[in-house]
């Protein structure tokens, strides 16, 4: 039964190249943004794509999961306000607002880049306080942050702080030599719902009702905008869309019911609110900043009659900020413009080396990440003391990739490792080697699974925590008297799904002199959150770089090791560790996956069915994960549904915190909430979040999936999938079985095509010139 995938015959594949995933920058809505059609029901938590607390992504039906593209995965936005975003308003633009006051665009790029030169100086003035650069994230990191901060002062549990101002911790130090006893590993908290006062809840809905909106937008309305929301919409009406989920369509609706013919497609409130939005989509899909060329032609096609006008001005407001790339034209160019003397041949010479200026316009949150993250990247690779001898511990290294990676992290505070599943083998030797000798070291993975995997690689469970459970001081060492992580040596596996926010309150955790190594895969899908954190240290050379010569072994190993140089092999498979299932259509689709996973890998490897995985494109359509998880359940663990939709022993995925899917079990219900085991910590889920963070799990998306194996893994390929295949995201999905992969295959030769000709989406970030600009004496290049 063992075949060539691709080869296998399939009726409703396709060979049409996808379309490569490009920054939002003609305002199209990409497939897949699109909002979501299917309505939330009774036994499925609601969509998760733009709106804030639902765990679905979109459907594979409307383009699936594009290569590397956050916002199609990773659960973490979406679900009620969404749906009733899509209510909101008809999509029309009124006209009449008076264009803003014309500038050259010179004088409107140094009149930002002056602007962004106070700014940057302030910020890094402020950051003599180490801990205060920290204060300008959001999402995740800045729940983690404040979390960490809490844990910090002795107060309670970090997660019941999320809205109160942070206290700046005494200036940094390098750590403390001494070492100190790993804390008990505790149960993630859940984060809290940011308390709204029922009178603010009240005026929201009194204004959405009088624009026309929907009233279920108050409750994210005032998470999104305060306890003022109701003043800020009356005044400014396409503040609606800070609202995740509503679109301007929507959003020019409510404002043309408020506001009548005193709003027009020019007013500049419509175009700050338009810029912030797509600078917002663009995080969704990965991007810290966008072109301002392509914001320009995005903001045309929303009918801003000048573009660059509404630019200036939101730059100006600080909605955005501006930055440029590349070289600018020195004194002397334009002197020579002007008609100075100049040598020809030298002037010729000149142009030709000088690179085009690109302007790029980000939000302030990413700007500051990016730049903190960096700064501290820098001060790692420069404060590191060599100050232990590691030859005896790489001499008796396992192998001789892990032998490098020792001498490496020996001689500089920043390492860079990469490597396939096999390879982190060599980050647990360093781990031992430098325990060893007497170092404070520890390991962070992406998910449970993974520290479960690194702790037996180590053979020490002390040595292995979650990225989530360090920062909020649930799991490792603490923190020593001056606030940093009391660690010698920290290495962060599955570095691909670090975000750039996340990363940045990582490395301000860290103290001066301590050693920090990123391990990954560099094939897989990226981050859930905006950035490409590990991307951009591999691409910059800012540090020393170690490349695993270790390969995956076995039948799996060797077809994952093709997909990642762009070949989809035919493979040996003698014992069937790899076999392909054609099918024709989706409803066939959905039934040879439950014979799988109930019948054929139980009975033929021994495989249990809750040890084998399901993963496939997208949330929607016929055999996406709402399909595929309601025949699942109707099969392995049939009930009514009793708790909000979950009866005990089904299999769910709970998203904790935006970019977070934790897979685990449901155990019981009561008044505290939905109560789960989720890889052996438990956990209790209010009430009140059940239905937007709690989802079946039978089946998962690859972005879900990224960080976590299993025994046996079943990858469904439905016809309807082929334009959101790449070749990240068959690496990544092919390569979570260990023992065992079923290829569910109908996308024909969409999936070899998928494989040689769709790569990575390209992330815009500014992290790589940051790095490349900073002082790094001892990278390597």
């Amino acid at each position: 039964m063992t075949a060539l995938p691709g080869e296998t015959p399939g009726t409703v594949g396709t060979d049409t190249p996808q379309d490569t995933v490009s920054p939002p920058e003609a305002g199209a809505e990409g497939p897949e943004h699109a909002e979501a059609p299917d309505a939330p029901d009774a036994s499925h938590a609601p969509d998760v794509s733009d709106a804030p607390d639902a765990p679905d992504a979109p459907d594979a039906s409307e383009g699936g999961e594009s290569s590397g593209t956050p916002a199609d995965e990773d659960d973490d936005a979406g679900g009620d306000a969404e749906d009733a975003g899509a209510e909101a308003a008809a999509d029309a633009a009124p006209a009449g607002a008076a264009p803003a006051a014309e500038l050259s665009e010179a004088q409107a790029e140094l009149a930002a880049q002056r602007e962004l030169r106070e700014r940057i100086e302030k910020r890094k003035a402020e950051k003599a306080a180490p801990i205060a650069a920290g204060t300008g994230l959001s999402g995740t990191a800045a729940d983690l942050l404040a979390a960490v901060r809490a844990v910090e002062s002795g107060e309670k549990a970090g997660t019941a702080f999320f809205d109160r101002p942070a206290a700046t911790p005494a200036s940094r130090r390098p750590a403390p030599a001494a070492a100190q006893p790993p804390r008990a590993t505790a149960p993630e908290a859940v984060p809290t719902e940011r308390t709204t006062t029922p009178e603010a809840l009240d005026a929201v809905r009194a204004v959405l009702t009088e624009g026309g909106a929907p009233e279920a937008l108050a409750r994210p309305a005032v998470g999104a905008l305060g306890e003022q929301a109701a003043e800020l919409l009356r005044s400014d009406p396409w503040q609606l869309l800070s609202v995740p989920g509503v679109r301007p369509e929507q959003a020019d609706g409510f404002a043309r019911a408020l506001l009548g013919a005193d709003c027009g497609p020019d007013d500049g409130r419509r175009t700050a609110a338009l810029v912030g939005w797509l600078l917002e989509r663009a995080a969704l899909q990965g991007h810290t900043a966008l072109d301002a060329d392509a914001v320009r032609t995005a903001l045309a096609e929303r009918a801003v009659g000048d573009p660059d006008a509404a630019v200036r001005d939101a730059v100006e407001e600080g909605v955005a900020l501006v930055f440029q790339e590349g070289d600018e034209p020195s004194a002397d160019d334009a002197g020579a413009a002007d008609g100075e003397a100049e040598d020809t041949e030298d002037t010729e010479d000149a142009d030709v080396a000088r690179e085009p200026v690109q302007v790029l316009l980000g939000l302030d949150r990413y700007a500051l990440a990016e730049e903190s993250l960096a700064d501290g990247l820098a001060r790692l690779v420069n404060a590191c003391e060599k100050v232990a001898d590691w030859a005896e511990a790489a001499a008796a290294a396992p192998g001789p990739s892990a032998a490098e990676l020792i001498r490496t992290t020996a001689a500089a505070g920043l390492v860079a490792h990469s490597g396939g599943e096999a390879a982190r083998a060599e980050p647990a030797a360093l781990i031992a080697a430098a325990r060893g000798l007497g170092l404070r070291a520890l390991g962070a993975t992406h998910s449970e699974d993974g520290r479960r995997r690194l702790a037996a690689a180590t053979g020490d469970p002390d040595t292995a925590v979650t990225l989530s459970g360090l920062l909020s001081g649930a799991q490792g060492p603490g923190r020593d008297e001056d606030g940093a992580l009391a660690l010698d040596l920290l290495v962060v596996l599955d570095a691909p799904q670090l975000d750039v926010e996340g990363a940045a309150v990582l490395v301000e955790a860290l103290a001066d002199g301590a050693r920090l190594v990123l391990s990954g895969d560099p094939g897989v899908l990226g981050s859930a959150g905006a950035g490409r954190v590990f991307a951009d240290v591999l691409a910059s050379h800012a540090c020393p770089q170690v490349v695993s010569r270790t390969p995956d072994p076995g039948p799996i190993g060797e077809l994952v090791s093709g997909i990642g140089i762009g070949e989809l092999n035919q493979v040996d498979a003698p014992g069937k560790e790899v076999v392909i299932v054609p099918v024709r259509d989706a409803g066939e689709a959905v039934h040879r996956t439950v014979q799988l996973v109930a019948d054929s890998v139980p009975r033929a490897f021994g495989i249990p069915a809750e040890e084998t995985q399901v993963i496939t494109v997208g949330h929607g359509g016929a055999a996406g994960t709402r399909a595929l998880n309601e025949a699942l359940k109707q099969r392995l663990n049939p009930g009514p549904g009793r708790f909000g939709g979950f009866d005990p022993g089904d299999r769910v995925v709970h998203v904790p915190a935006p970019g977070r899917a934790v897979p685990g079990v449901v155990l019981s219900a009561d008044a505290e909430g939905l109560r789960l085991d989720c890889g052996g910590v438990p956990v209790v889920v209010p009430q009140e979040r059940v239905e937007s963070s709690v989802r079946h799990g039978w089946a998962l998306s690859a972005h879900q999936a990224a960080g976590m194996r299993w025994p046996a893994a079943v990858v469904v390929l439905p016809g309807d999938a082929a334009q959101g295949l790449s070749r990240p995201w068959v690496y990544t999905a092919f390569g979570r079985g260990e023992r065992h992969l079923s290829v569910v295959h109908g996308v024909d030769q969409a999936l070899p095509h998928a494989v040689a000709q769709v790569p990575a989406q390209e992330r815009t970030t500014r992290l790589r010139p940051l790095l490349e600009a900073l002082p790094t004496p001892d990278a390597a290049s």
